[in-house]
């Protein structure tokens, strides 16, 4: 088998020819043997995203899981967030069936091996070996099953304290997960969206669920327009990632959503340092030292988002891709929804703010989005060593906590190899569009070199 599925933050691959049941068979015995032997841990929860091949993995994983004696409780049909909620009350790790914002015909497993946050780097790297090496316990699991939904929506309604005005709402649901649980979650707060591709469906027939790239938002941008809404949102397929809109039908990146936030939090909270992942604008930096708290650049991955934001016990933290974590009032569960539910309460407690004016003073820097290059597993690093050493004999300053970070005198650049697919990612900013276009065909002229060495 490819063993390249084992990733960065997860497990994730092509189904059926790198991702079957077979392999979510031998998965779950695995996971069910590792946690037992490694955690002393005798039960875990199971629960799958709405792909179409999510159902017949999540039966095999259980199957797997229950073949070492481990019990499972299955918790369906659920978004991710939901399924960290059910870790969370039930104090124990889980597998989640999901590819997150991949293609449809991808598929995978986020799983925990700790109580912080998903595996992450060296323990994924320690489950693989443990998983290759084949020695899995045998026994008889119980099997349970369960819902979240209602413990859920009650963990939402009680953390959210909307005001007395309604602002104007649009959902672009994107097919995905979240339409099983977000009509739900927003009646119970007396809310009432405007939903956009709100059929779940795995085949993600409107567009991409992926709210980082701006080709999959235009739909929301439109519908937010023709409603004269005062801001849109929209989830990936498993409902853990947020995109926002503002009332002119501008797509507002996450760094910008960040410092609605933090301009929100700075005075209210126990922590002014307000960790975000190295992708973020220079822009976030700023206004955070303009407040008068503290940055933590980091590096990118929901796991070590969390982990982190746990470990140094932070009110908030987030990345460019959309996770967000909020630990300033409950359970940190990196929930979309409750994403845009925060902005929805600034919003609703003074009539004379829009998502423009939120954003007023902000330092002003021109960059890219995120620049995908299609790039082999087996290559991918070794173009990101090779553009680090030509860094370093350029005497430039860099930041390699992931990937490597170039800054210039006018910006930076940055290129790191994507943990979740065959690719490299790239994103620049300058302080100005023709620096940003050098910086841009610089890293673009650097990458192909070394893509064909």
């Amino acid at each position: 088998m490819n063993y390249n599925i084992f990733r960065a933050y997860d497990i994730r691959g092509i189904y059926p020819t790198e991702i079957n049941e077979q392999v979510a068979y031998r998965i779950g015995q695995a996971y069910g043997s590792y946690i037992q032997e490694k955690a002393k841990q005798t039960s875990c929860i199971v629960s799958h995203d709405n792909r179409i091949s999510s159902e017949s993995l999540n039966s095999e994983l259980i199957k797997g899981i229950l073949s070492t004696g481990c019990n499972v409780i299955d918790y369906g049909l659920i978004t991710t967030p939901m399924h960290y909620y059910a870790r969370y009350i039930e104090h124990l790790f889980g597998m989640m069936i999901t590819a997150s914002h991949n293609p449809k015909d991808d598929n995978g497993f986020k799983f925990s091996l700790d109580f912080t946050a998903n595996a992450r780097g060296e323990m994924i790297e320690d489950f693989k070996n443990y998983f290759i090496n084949g020695k899995f316990l045998n026994g008889i699991g119980n099997l349970y099953h369960k819902s979240i939904f209602d413990k859920y929506i009650e963990y939402m309604v009680k953390n959210i304290h909307l005001g007395n005005n309604k602002p104007k709402i649009v959902l672009d649901l994107g097919n995905g997960t979240t339409c099983i649980v977000a009509n739900k979650v927003f009646n119970a707060l007396n809310i009432k969206p405007i939903y956009i591709n709100d059929t779940s469906d795995g085949n993600f027939p409107n567009h991409h669920p992926d709210p980082s790239v701006p080709e999959n938002m235009k739909q929301l941008c439109e519908a937010v327009k023709k409603h004269k809404a005062d801001v849109g949102f929209a989830f990936d397929g498993d409902g853990d990632r947020v995109g926002m809109v503002d009332e002119k039908g501008n797509i507002v990146s996450i760094e910008k959503y960040m410092i609605i936030i933090i301009r929100d939090l700075i005075n209210k909270t126990f922590s002014n340092t307000f960790l975000y992942d190295i992708k973020c604008s220079s822009a976030l930096h700023d206004e955070i030292i303009k407040l008068g708290g503290t940055p933590l650049e980091y590096r990118t991955g929901a796991s070590y988002t969390e982990a982190k934001t746990k470990e140094e016990n932070l009110a908030f933290g987030g990345e460019y891709s959309g996770h967000i974590f909020f630990r300033d009032r409950d359970a940190c569960i990196g929930s979309g929804i409750y994403a845009a539910l925060r902005i929805i309460e600034i919003l609703s407690k003074d009539k004379t703010k829009s998502i423009t004016k939120l954003l007023k003073d902000i330092n002003h820097y021109e960059n890219t989005p995120e620049i995908k290059y299609n790039v082999g597993d087996d290559k991918k690093f070794n173009v990101i060593e090779n553009i680090k050493k030509y860094a370093h004999e350029q005497g430039y300053f860099t930041n390699e906590i992931d990937g490597v970070k170039i800054v210039f005198t006018n910006g930076w650049a940055l290129v790191r190899a994507s943990n979740t697919g065959p690719n490299i990612t790239v994103r620049c900013e300058a302080t100005n569009p023709v620096d940003l276009e050098k910086l841009r065909k610089n890293i673009d002229n650097l990458i192909n070199y070394y893509m064909n060495q």
